[in-house]
């Protein structure tokens, strides 16, 4: 391990021993400013933190972004860089995504052979789905504006440095919804008596399968999951109110409106047939990352001159990812980096026993820097 490695190696193991949650990234903020100002960049301090170099006299600039919230999860790790909070931990990588863009910040920092600007964006509480929103609502896009962005997430269980991305969707959205029952409670003797919610919603349950066997299009890939059933029902009450929660997921835009849609159409029939109200919350938390072609191509020609494992079409994830909301505004892509295939690199996201692979952060940060001097070439690159 050279001298680089060990550097960025110990950085991540400090960013892993002190996770914050979600717009709680207090510390977090501040070790990434005072490192990127260490380099020399412009430093910008507010929800999240960006940094920004700039080389020569060209006018493209691209966004690079890292996430940098932590989960509310008790890591079960025997490490010797456990997470100091119990109860707090970085389950999802986002400790080594931060590292390896500031690699790459002093990499090009020291040797900034590139035309244009670089955009260094860490992003607060990607985890709820609220970070680069407010990040964009704040106006990053104006103040930093950028020709495209790009963004890296650690995949366990891919090959350690294999790249993998795909044009179009490669996330999905989630959608987070609430049904809830007003029916007639009564004693559980006499259930002609009253309009029993645990029924109603049982029949809703049922029926909300039928929106993606039934109403979408085979190999939609969309999902609906009731997660809870919420009543005030006793041993011997029915219970006349009732609450339904869960998470749909789509693939593609109009098949997460067609979702709503249907599901407001089937509450609203089992609701009238049985003569009780019922009311559907249906929100959004994260929209579907579309990927644009040219920043894949990019992607794929960066990794290729390093000499990395490289998919360029790989399938769709079924996980969701703040990062939509810039890849909607601006060109971009979302690129996959293999974490390994065994022991806590190979456990899922979101594991308490998972662990970033120090073993990409070399691999990461010279990736970034491969994609920036391809996407900012200087005059002499050129020729």
């Amino acid at each position: 391990m050279n001298t680089f490695h060990k550097k960025l190696t110990a950085l991540r193991h400090a960013f892993h021993r002190d996770p914050e949650l979600g717009f709680q990234e207090l510390k977090t903020k501040a070790v990434v400013a005072d490192h990127l100002r260490g380099l020399g960049l412009d430093v910008h301090v507010s929800a999240g933190v960006v940094g920004v170099l700039r080389a020569g006299h060209g006018n493209r600039a691209i966004g690079l972004r890292a996430d940098m919230d932590a989960l509310p999860i008790l890591e079960t790790s025997t490490h010797d860089y456990v997470s100091n909070t119990p109860g707090v931990m970085h389950a999802c990588g986002h400790d080594g995504h931060m590292t390896m863009l500031l690699g790459a910040a002093e990499t090009l920092a020291k040797n900034p052979d590139f035309d244009g600007t670089v955009v260094f964006i860490f992003q607060p509480n990607e985890e709820h789905g609220l970070g680069a929103r407010a990040m964009i609502d704040a106006g990053l896009l104006e103040t930093f504006p950028i020709d495209e962005v790009y963004a890296i997430h650690n995949l366990p269980g891919a090959p350690v440095g294999q790249i993998s991305t795909r044009v179009g969707q490669v996330c999905a959205s989630e959608s987070l919804f609430e049904i809830e029952i007003s029916g007639q409670g009564g004693h559980a003797s006499m259930p002609h008596v009253g309009v029993d919610a645990i029924t109603v919603g049982s029949e809703m349950v049922q029926a909300l399968q039928a929106i993606v066997s039934r109403k979408l299009a085979p190999g939609a890939g969309a999902v609906v999951s009731v997660t809870e059933f919420l009543t005030d029902g006793q041993r011997n009450v029915l219970p006349g109110h009732a609450t339904l929660k869960g998470d749909a997921r789509a693939r593609l835009p109009q098949d997460r409106l067609d979702i709503e849609r249907f599901m407001r159409q089937i509450v609203d029939g089992i609701a009238a047939a049985h003569g009780v109200t019922a009311k559907v919350q249906f929100v959004t938390e994260f929209i579907e990352t579309i990927n644009a072609r040219d920043p894949v191509d990019a992607v794929v020609r960066a990794a290729n001159a390093m000499g990395l494992e490289v998919i360029g079409d790989r399938d769709a994830m079924s996980f969701s990812e703040d990062f939509a909301h810039f890849c909607a505004a601006v060109p971009g892509c979302f690129l996959l980096l293999g974490n390994g295939e065994n022991g806590p690199h190979g456990q899922p996201l979101h594991a308490a026993d998972y662990d970033f692979n120090d073993a990409l952060l070399p691999i990461g940060a010279a990736f970034w820097a491969q994609l920036v001097r391809d996407r900012l070439p200087t005059r002499e690159t050129l020729l």
